[in-house]
């Protein structure tokens, strides 16, 4: 079912205050310095695959910008851009998924956590440590710690909000052929 643009701007909207919120205000740190336990990925994942790839993207993009903007140490744009790709991929495979089809059992659920555990590896394995280097010249060893801690904790965390996020939302959707014409 193709979205309204204007229903996608909202959700973009929603969707960023929302990633503010959770990642403002209920991150846990970790024993890895400047990185938290995220709960944000789950909603992420989410409304990415609710809304698609553009609406992940952006939502990952702002969310962080204004997460890193509120703690006054300046926007990390290596991480912004992380947030944002695995918002994109989330969005893209996500596609697959039909969350509005009323179905969200064992089989789509595993094809949720493969797509995003694939997310999150690229976003914080690959393009926030890669960005950090070539940006602010950070040692690889500390980046790619952080980016690994990051990885498993969002991996994580996703797997339980998001996959919970999901299935409740399947719940309020009819399955598809469910309904039938009374006579």
């Amino acid at each position: 079912m193709k979205k309204s643009p204007v229903v996608t701007i909202v959700a973009i909207g929603i969707g960023a205050a929302l990633f503010f919120v959770l990642g403002r205000f209920v991150a846990i740190p970790s024993p890895v310095p400047n990185t938290n336990i995220s709960t944000q990925y789950g909603l992420l994942a989410f409304m990415a695959g609710l809304f698609g790839p553009i609406a992940g993207l952006l939502i990952g993009l702002i969310g962080h910008a204004l997460i890193d903007f509120s703690y006054g140490w300046g926007v990390w744009w290596s991480w912004v851009i992380a947030s944002g790709v695995a918002g994109f991929i989330m969005g893209l495979a996500a596609r697959k998924l039909a969350l509005g089809s009323g179905e969200f059992g064992g089989k789509q659920i595993a094809r949720f956590n493969v797509y995003q555990i694939i997310a999150h590896l690229v976003a914080w394995v690959g393009v926030a440590p890669v960005l950090d280097i070539l940006i602010y010249q950070e040692p690889s060893d500390k980046v790619f710690l952080q980016g690994l801690v990051a990885a498993v904790a969002n991996i994580v965390t996703t797997a339980i909000i998001g996959t919970l996020l999901c299935l409740a939302y399947s719940k309020t959707k009819p399955k598809s052929g469910s309904l039938k014409k009374e006579d």
